[in-house]
């Protein structure tokens, strides 16, 4: 089961799967988890160490991101209105877990 933590001094939600996913299964990963109605998803950004997939919920973006090396998965926000509706977010996803 995945798990997701908000930290406020970070303004980030960081996302704790069950079991990482593989480096190249990163962006299917990434679409089923964020697939839930009110998120849209936008580009997906595949480096070397990192891989980011930009979204939008309630007309804010945010972008979902993995380091390959350092095994982390967190959520931020694209500004400081965004940044606000992160603790929201985070009830959405989790409500859409159950």
């Amino acid at each position: 089961m995945t798990e997701l933590e908000y930290d406020a001094e970070h303004a980030i939600i960081l996302v704790i799967p069950s079991e990482l996913p593989n480096d190249e299964d990163f962006e299917l990963w990434a679409t089923l988890f964020l697939h839930a109605p009110a998120i849209t998803t936008a580009d997906f950004d595949a480096g070397a160490d990192r891989h980011q997939l930009r979204f939008h919920f309630t007309d804010h973006s945010f972008n979902l991101n993995f380091e390959h090396y350092s095994e982390s998965i967190w959520i931020n926000a694209e500004g400081i209105e965004a940044s606000a509706a992160l603790p929201q977010l985070q009830q959405y996803l989790v409500a859409q877990l159950q």
